[in-house]
């Protein structure tokens, strides 16, 4: 077995520790970060959607993997520092203006950087205005992902979709919502892209925008 099968395998099974021993392994081997995170991170977290969505595996296995491959990222991230720059893709997320809901949001923020996105974290608590100011600093950006635990936020959530909807006429990005007070009937009325249940699924409708 080579050491990125082993990487893939310590993913897989959840073990942090040896997943960071094993990616520091490859990289003094000389072997290339990107071919770290192609050959053996990514086809771990995609192993892991696939046993998901065959009720093969759970949640808690799910976010045992990607912090096993966040622990990889950081490592080769202290070493490589581009390659962030080489991400697939570039997400705001971000809870809502009323709510101060934040751990939802941060599993859906780990799987999307175990995917091999740049994750730009606005936190909670977060109005219409701040989103817009990120996505206008922010101009490569190709996701917007809203969440809110509380139906209270509800208008807020439509307020922000409307807003940025209003202010990308050509639709340059797409615009994710989920969190507890959200349904897929909510989500479409609101005039959002997309809706998703979980962590996992965000992760998976978040790669299908990108092209």
């Amino acid at each position: 077995m080579t050491i990125l099968e082993e990487l893939q395998r310590s993913i897989e099974e959840g073990h942090p520790g040896e997943a960071r021993r094993l990616v520091e392994e490859a990289l003094n081997q000389q072997i290339d970060a990107m071919q770290i995170v192609e050959e053996a991170m990514m086809p771990a977290m995609q192993v892991m959607g696939e046993r998901f969505k065959a009720q093969e595996a759970d949640i808690p296995r799910i976010l045992a993997a990607a912090r096993c491959v966040r622990v990889g990222f950081e490592l080769i991230e202290e070493q490589e520092p581009g390659l962030e720059a080489r991400s697939i893709g570039t997400i705001i997320l971000g809870t809502v203006e009323g709510d101060l809901h934040d751990v939802g949001k941060n599993l859906v923020a780990l799987m999307f950087r175990s995917a091999g996105f740049k994750v730009i974290d606005l936190g909670v608590d977060i109005s219409e205005k701040q989103f817009l100011k990120a996505v206008h600093e922010n101009p490569d950006v190709q996701i917007v992902c809203i969440s809110s635990l509380l139906s209270t936020a509800l208008p807020e959530m439509e307020q922000v979709v409307k807003t940025l909807r209003r202010n990308d006429p050509d639709k340059k990005y797409k615009i994710m919502v989920g969190g507890g007070a959200v349904t897929r009937q909510l989500a479409r009325d609101m005039g959002a892209d997309a809706y998703t249940e979980n962590c996992v699924e965000a992760a998976e409708v978040a790669k299908t925008f990108i092209v």
